[in-house]
């Protein structure tokens, strides 16, 4: 919850100039509040930059006061929607059930879902990280057909690294997404491995990016104060693997 449109639209066409001459096979989306969607679609066109929404509701209309719907997100240009983002779950109670009607939802329409998974600290302080994420996997990808996954990315955010300053090493976070790899195989087969991508969440800046992509599992990041800085975001994109 930051930026007015106007504050939004200028951080997005600094981001665009920002990113000129950027690797055409890294992909870039925003996700800016709803009341601004519509407005930094004409400053997108033409630029590698993606519209992404922040949540979406799992019906495409009716008497669902203060909600959005995916029709409505596709009218705006959006491409993407992250569903179940950690802040959803926490302070709107946001379930696996919830995360997987949206993502079914959102499929059904074209938009491409970033589903969001993660553990809390107790719960990794109590050996129950791979548990968790295995619940909240399987439970938000229920009935997503095989063929599908490749509009689907996974973004593994533990809770514990957001907004705290903390952020996971990149062999721990190494360690949960090869996990959910090895869940992708078993649940949908050798394509969904190859598809699907799945990214890091949680502070991510530009002196941890190259670090993270460095890591064989890792295919992206979900990015998220650091993104309020045009020249901080670009340097994520323009990360530097050692790979």
């Amino acid at each position: 919850m930051h930026m007015t449109t106007r504050e939004g639209e200028e951080l997005v066409m600094q981001l665009r100039d920002n990113l000129k001459g950027m690797d055409p096979s890294v992909e870039v989306a925003v996700a800016p509040p709803f009341t601004t969607l519509y407005h930094l679609n004409p400053i997108l066109a033409g630029s590698p930059i993606k519209l992404c929404a922040q949540d979406v509701f799992w019906e495409r209309q009716g008497a669902y006061t203060g909600e959005i719907s995916t029709k409505m997100l596709v009218d705006t240009g959006c491409e993407y929607v992250i569903i179940g983002h950690s802040e959803r779950r926490q302070y709107f109670c946001e379930t696996n059930e919830t995360v997987n009607k949206k993502a079914i939802a959102a499929m059904k329409d074209g938009l491409k879902p970033i589903l969001c998974v993660g553990e809390s600290l107790q719960e990794r302080e109590d050996g129950r990280t791979l548990n968790i994420i295995k619940n909240q996997v399987e439970k938000g990808l229920k009935d997503v057909p095989s063929g599908e996954m490749k509009d689907v990315t996974i973004a593994y955010e533990p809770v514990w690294a957001i907004g705290t300053g903390r952020n996971a090493a990149p062999a721990q976070a190494e360690d949960v997404h090869s996990f959910i790899r090895n869940m992708l195989y078993e649940m949908f087969g050798l394509e969904a491995v190859k598809d699907t991508r799945i990214i890091y969440g949680g502070s991510v800046k530009p002196d941890n990016i190259d670090s993270l992509m460095a890591e064989a599992n890792i295919d992206g990041a979900l990015v998220g104060g650091a993104s309020l800085s045009p020249q901080s975001f670009a340097r994520i994109v323009k990360f530097q693997s050692r790979v």
